[in-house]
């Protein structure tokens, strides 16, 4: 199957049948991401670790950091050398294997089993991130309008792992009392079961690649075409011989701003493994008493669940939006400000949950609901807007290492979120939720005020 001919077998939404398997692949590999995650902060406080709130949530945010500057390294490979079809079966391997390393503290030392564990999940990453979002932006022409829904509906499939990922992880890995030595057994289950999901997202890729992706991804886009006939992989294998023009280095400009405001979006937004998870876990009522239900009993590994809940309803919604505005579709910088301003509003509800806390102690829920509410809102506008826009504007010879660049954006924003997750025990709780609340929507409005010189760089890409 030749590109054109990807591109062409569509579903009867539009949309090329790729796409959905791509979805499949990276559901597995996020429940993975995310099931480990919803647990890490929570495993290093408990006995088997035994570290305190400010480094555990130093360690988390250098892990989730550098699980964002890698996929720069895995996008040059994959340009260069290996290709990205073969770069993210080697991404799923080192991940599956870095899982089932966690998993294996009670043979290993423990310390060891998590520096271990955490590098082979880091270096696996910075193979499979960037490589599987470049192909598909290659799924679509470069002005096809279905591209930004595309992406929004690949973007379901990462929050469908994530949904499910700390139910079952959460379930099966953290203990009733993390601090009780009797039950520390029990994180190795969730381990396990993130581990399990990437090697089913694995065995899926592997199955189903040649049948829906053709030649798509499968050599080094610097080593010509696979095929004589096929022309889309010749004209891209040209294109990456040329020198870069003005216009390339405006739209690169306009790719480093973005990054840019990006690196606070996800500063704030990670806080939801580090201070918002303790938040659940020390400020949060986990025995409500649920109309028609009664009393039920919830674990702090179960918010992170909220976020996917909201993406897998709303997302959806802002792909149909998108493609129903037509012409009048917000363009990328003015949603980059909206995703921002949202996020801050969402921040405001933290606050007041926070002040409460510390009035009358613990309480209800629904304050961390609003502001994963609103903070999937202004994800919705910026994460997968900014993939899409990086399949824009980034030179094809460059493409996978512009996308690795993109999510340097979670790298440094994950440097920041740990550094502000640290100060939870010194910093009053309203302190330290005001923080992401203020400067979110100040960014947002600056972001909103420079989009007409944004846009100039961007050549007419919307």
């Amino acid at each position: 199957m030749t590109d054109e001919e990807v591109k062409h077998n569509v579903n009867k939404h539009g949309q090329p049948k790729a796409l959905y398997m791509l979805f499949m692949v990276e559901m597995w590999e996020r429940f993975n991401y995310y099931g480990m995650r919803a647990l890490l902060v929570l495993f290093m406080i408990s006995s088997v670790i035994g570290f305190s709130k400010a480094t555990s949530s130093r360690i988390y945010g250098m892990f989730t950091a550098l699980v964002y500057l890698t996929p720069v390294l895995g996008g040059y490979l994959a340009d260069r050398y290996i290709g990205k079809r073969h770069s993210i079966t080697i991404g799923a391997v080192l991940m599956a294997l870095g899982q089932f390393t966690l998993a294996s503290y009670e043979i290993i030392n423990p310390i060891v089993a998590l520096a271990t564990g955490l590098t082979l999940i880091i270096i696996g990453n910075g193979f499979f991130k960037p490589n599987i979002s470049t192909i598909v932006g290659e799924l679509y022409e470069p002005n096809d309008p279905r591209r930004d829904s595309g992406f929004t509906i690949f973007y379901m499939g990462i929050n469908l792992g994530a949904f499910f990922a700390p139910f079952i992880c959460g379930f099966l890995g953290e203990p009733t009392d993390p601090m009780n030595a009797l039950e520390a057994y029990k994180w190795k289950y969730g381990f396990m079961a993130a581990g399990g999901g990437m090697v089913i997202g694995l065995i899926w890729y592997l199955v189903s690649q040649n049948k829906y992706l053709g030649h798509i991804g499968l050599r080094p886009v610097t080593k010509g075409a696979d095929l004589e006939n096929d022309a889309t992989e010749k004209a891209r294998a040209e294109e990456a011989q040329k020198p870069l023009t003005q216009e390339d280095r405006d739209k690169i400009k306009a790719i480093f701003t973005f990054v840019f405001f990006a690196i606070f979006f996800f500063a704030f937004f990670e806080q939801a493994g580090s201070s918002l998870n303790i938040f659940a876990k020390e400020a949060t009522n986990l025995n409500p008493v649920l109309p028609f239900i009664g009393q039920v009993t919830l674990k702090a590994s179960y918010f992170q669940a909220v976020n996917p809940i909201f993406v897998l309803l709303f997302a959806p919604l802002f792909a149909k939006l998108w493609i129903k505005l037509g012409s009048k579709d917000p363009s990328i910088p003015t949603k980059f400000g909206w995703g921002l301003f949202l996020q801050g509003v969402g921040f405001i509800a933290i606050v007041i949950g926070a002040a409460l806390y510390t009035s009358n102690g613990p309480v209800s829920a629904i304050w961390l609901i609003l502001v994963y509410m609103f903070c999937t809102m202004g994800e919705l506008c910026l994460s997968p807007v900014g993939l899409s826009m990086v399949s824009k504007l980034a030179p094809a010879k460059f493409m996978s290492l512009f996308m690795g660049v993109w999510l340097t954006a979670s790298f440094f924003g994950n440097l920041l979120a740990g550094q502000l997750a640290s100060y939870y025990e010194s910093w009053s709780l309203t302190t330290l939720f005001s923080v992401p609340a203020v400067c979110s929507i100040l960014f947002g409005i600056i972001m909103w005020i420079m989009a007409g010189k944004i846009k100039r760089w961007m050549h007419g890409v919307h």
